[in-house]
């Protein structure tokens, strides 16, 4: 029996015409409502034709999360009256409860893409929404960048509808071929927002680290919200890591019950925050609360203005989540689980004058996110580079580039970058392209160590993945030493612990309970696709979706991957722990890591790090299957990882396995090795009696370049004589060489090759005579280089006779450094090439006097000065009162007179 009375009571009722309206003349509609207005649930029931009048229609309800889909279908089938499985059905990993006559069916974004891939024209589907537009998960984005490309194509009939409660709808309509904006006015109850920042400053977030005092002033606030307004309490946090400790502090609340909800929290869990309870409560959720949910009762939000956004180190091959301010967007969405059944208060936990800094809305996930599923997604689809996708922001090239190095590596797209069968394959498997590799290609029963890498690892079972497989064997309940405890970091976040009630402290072994069942239910799906059972079923059952991922799972994943794409064959006994280690290093075949130097130098060229206690310390090679690098840090941080030998090292990481003659510049000298190395680990190293010279010279080089010219050997001579060049070059220009380093690096053939070619090491190098070499630079083939000293003499006369060495080393300006008295009687500087010398007059001592450009002008004016302070304590020596006129001289004055 219809609910009617529930159907009235929401407000997007009332632009139901509107949006019929619009579906019929475009066929494609955005709508825009507030949070509680009935958006997700009341507007697929009518265009179903589900509520009494309209078309019959089979219509797709697209969700980000699976708990979602999941309260949004049951919500459905409440307000008709029935279970779901009638008229509503929905499909989620792992799980799918649809009827033969379902007329809505609700699935996660994930699963719409398997079945696009499977079956482009959505056969039978006659309108497809997608919901919660505004959170710009990677999935959504592909999902209606494909929809749009199936409408043009292949079913113009399809009806298209973007639905958000906060969101760029101007985007969104011209994304969708210039879409009519259709706004459904709330009606809902207001909500008040109470300001509750922190007493005290409190550091901002970093990397995943919240600040203890933050999350302490979190729970103070939620026991005030308690003691100030009626109802129950929704509080908003980060991750699974800060939700724990957060119910850790309310432990105490006695007949409050305390639970904890995020994506991967069990079913019993979520069926229970979504229900009516008889007690009071206070539910601690991560960002999947934010949106398609009501969670009954609810009149506070305690927001505490966080969120968890991915960040991708390419260069390094890592990922990480990192804490953020959380939008003004999302800050709205969450303020509006308070007003859904009545009038509600919002506690912000930051200032009111902090607000409006806020970013508008959260970073576009294909923007930050490692984009290796969505690039084979693509090619699947016959857009390898996305440039013909209809997407609001186009992905950046160097993500792009990295994910085709990953599916080259794997074997899934060929050079050009299209989809190959394997490709097909392994899009098709609801797995990241990494884990459906280790799928593929390891020897034996690989699914229980991809299912245990496909999801959330509870933190309870330690960074020991052979550990972790024997416990989640057992049911859960932690792991075999203790030890090796993560908390937080890419695809971990404090872990699994907050599932349950009893003050919030949800044990561990509940939640490990609950993931061994979600554990043994994927192991089941992924043997069946291994071994190509038709009850697998790949298309409907399986979502690839990190997004309920938000509160801090996300799996780590690296962006390069070089590794065979042919199945491999092992002759020693694989055994469980073995075969967990094998689907670690076929995952992740650049992260296999060798001990060097107390780290793990991975093939990849980056370091790992182990936690204090871990139970894989001892090991001499790891292969990492999920890490991170903190902001701030250099090396990554190893969150789970297995044990593994050289052989499987060799074995997963063997397209980066090279042998060669390594000849280079190292420690100062040239270092000539025979080297047997996996990608930067070194395996076998040997000296190398007689090098190729080639490489020598290329060491000799490289040296040169490190450490300088100074390598050889510089005479007096020959350091004069690039000064000399140096001076031409900047006052005359070509044919004078330019000598600076770059320059004689870019000509080294020319003028140092026959020294260099004789050259072995430093020592012969510093044997080599840099002026000899140097003078081959000069223009001999124009004839220049006879004007050297014409254009740039070593010395130059002056009015004594003396023959005075001028001094190059500023070639803008040379100097001329002569005693005083030998420049008497000339009225104009000396010049070289056409630049006047900066002359340094020099005492009788040889310090220097004066320094003029002008010695006309001097005679005139500065000598007068210099003449009375100096011919007191010179007096041997002539101090003529008119200097333009006497004689010049480099002698005393009685050595003069005879």
């Amino acid at each position: 029996m219809i609910r009617y009375d529930a159907l009235d009571a929401l407000p997007v009722r009332g632009a139901l015409p509107g949006l019929e309206d619009a579906l019929a003349a475009h066929g494609t509609a955005v709508l825009v409502a507030p949070p509680g207005t009935g958006k997700t649930t009341l507007v697929p029931l009518a265009l179903a034709g589900l509520l009494g009048h309209g078309p019959a229609r089979r219509v797709l309800v697209a969700e980000p999360r699976r708990i979602a889909a999941r309260a949004a279908a049951r919500r459905m089938a409440w307000l008709l009256g029935e279970k779901v499985g009638g008229s509503i059905g929905f499909t989620v990993r792992g799980e799918r409860v649809v009827g033969r006559h379902a007329r809505v069916e609700v699935v996660t974004t994930g699963v719409l893409l398997q079945r696009l891939q499977r079956d482009q024209e959505l056969a039978g589907v006659d309108v497809v929404v997608l919901d919660e537009c505004h959170e710009r998960h990677l999935d959504a984005d592909t999902a209606a960048a494909f929809l749009w490309d199936v409408r043009q194509a292949l079913r113009p009939e399809l009806r298209l509808l973007a639905a958000s409660a906060t969101t760029d709808a101007e985007g969104w309509a011209r994304l969708l071929g210039g879409a009519p904006v259709v706004e459904a006015r709330g009606t809902g109850h207001p909500v008040e927002v109470v300001w509750a920042p922190p007493p005290r400053p409190v550091r901002p977030p970093h990397g995943m680290r919240v600040d203890p005092a933050l999350l302490a002033h979190v729970g103070a606030v939620v026991r005030r919200a308690l003691a100030e307004r009626p109802g129950d309490v929704l509080c908003f946090l980060p991750g699974v890591g800060e939700i724990a400790r957060v119910a850790a502090g309310l432990g105490d609340l006695g007949a409050v019950d305390v639970l904890q909800v995020h994506g991967r929290a069990p079913a019993a869990v979520q069926d229970a925050v979504l229900s009516p309870a008889e007690r009071r409560r206070v539910v601690l959720a991560t960002s999947v609360a934010e949106s398609s949910l009501t969670v009954p009762g609810v009149r506070v939000v305690v927001d505490s203005g966080l969120a968890r956004e991915p960040r991708v180190d390419h260069a390094r091959g890592l990922s990480a989540l990192a804490t953020v301010r959380a939008s003004q967007a999302a800050g709205r969405q969450r303020a509006g689980r308070a007003g859904r059944e009545a009038p509600g208060w919002v506690y912000r936990c930051w200032a009111e004058a902090e607000d409006a800094r806020l970013p508008r809305f959260p970073a576009p996930e294909i923007q930050v996110a490692d984009l290796t599923a969505f690039a084979l997604q693509a090619a699947c689809w016959g857009d390898p580079d996305a440039s013909g996708l209809a997407l609001l922001d186009p992905p950046p090239g160097g993500a792009m580039a990295a994910a085709r190095s990953v599916l080259t590596a794997v074997g899934a797209v060929d050079a050009a970058g299209r989809a190959t069968a394997r490709g097909t394959t392994l899009a098709r498997l609801g797995l990241h392209p990494r884990l459906g590799r280790a799928l593929l290609d390891t020897p034996g029963d690989a699914a229980e160590a991809v299912a245990l890498l496909s999801e959330e690892v509870p933190r309870a079972y330690g960074d020991d993945l052979a550990a972790a497989l024997r416990a989640v064997r057992r049911g859960g309940g932690g792991s075999e030493t203790g030890r090796g405890r993560r908390e937080g970091g890419a695809g971990r976040a404090g872990g699994q612990e907050g599932a349950g009630h009893t003050g919030g402290h949800g044990s561990a072994g509940r939640s490990g309970d609950a993931y061994a069942a979600r554990w043994r239910a994927e192991v089941r799906r992924l043997r069946a696709v291994a071994e190509g059972s038709p009850g697998a079923r790949p298309h409907d059952s399986t979502d690839r979706s990190t997004h309920d991922s938000t509160d801090g799972s996300a799996t780590a994943r690296p962006t390069t991957a070089p590794a065979s794409d042919r199945a491999p064959a092992l002759t020693p006994t694989l055994t469980p722990d073995r075969t967990a280690a094998l689907v670690a290093a076929f995952a992740f075949p650049e992260r296999v890591g060798r001990m060097v130097g107390g780290s793990y130098l991975m093939v990849s060229g980056t370091r790992a790090e182990l936690a204090e206690g871990s139970a894989l310390r001892g090991a001499e090679w790891i292969a990492v299957a999920v890490a991170d690098r903190p902001i701030g840090r250099g090396h990554a941080r190893v969150q789970l990882a297995a044990a593994v030998d050289e052989d499987v090292a060799r074995l997963a990481a063997g397209a980066l396995l090279r042998e060669g003659d390594e000849v280079g510049w190292s420690g100062g000298d040239v270092v000539a090795r025979r080297v047997e190395r996996l990608g930067a680990v070194e395996l076998a190293v040997r000296p190398l009696a007689d090098p190729d010279p080639a490489l020598v010279r290329d060491a000799l080089l490289d040296g040169l370049r490190q450490e300088g010219f100074g390598l050889l050997r510089w005479t007096p001579d020959a350091v004069v004589l690039r000064q000399r060049l140096a001076f031409l070059r900047a006052c005359v220009g070509d044919p004078w060489p330019d000598v600076a380093d770059e320059a004689l690096h870019a000509r080294v053939d020319e003028w140092l090759e026959p020294e260099l070619g004789r050259a072995r090491r430093r020592a012969d190098l510093a044997r080599l005579d840099a002026g000899q070499a140097l003078a081959r630079l000069l223009p001999w083939a124009s004839g220049q280089a006879g004007r050297l000293d014409e254009l740039a003499p070593e010395r130059i006369a002056v009015p004594s006779g003396s023959r005075i060495r001028i001094d190059y080393a500023n070639p803008e300006r040379p100097v001329l450094a002569v005693k005083l008295q030998e420049m008497f009687g000339l009225q104009e500087s000396p010049a070289v090439a056409g630049v006047p010398l900066l002359v340094h007059l020099l005492s009788p001592a040889g310090r220097p006097a004066a320094v003029t450009a002008d010695l006309a002008s001097f005679w005139r004016g500065g000598y007068k000065d210099v003449r009375a302070e100096l011919r007191g304590r010179y007096p041997k020596h002539p101090w003529p009162e008119d200097p333009a006129t006497a004689e010049p001289t480099r002698h005393t004055k009685a050595r003069q007179a005879r």
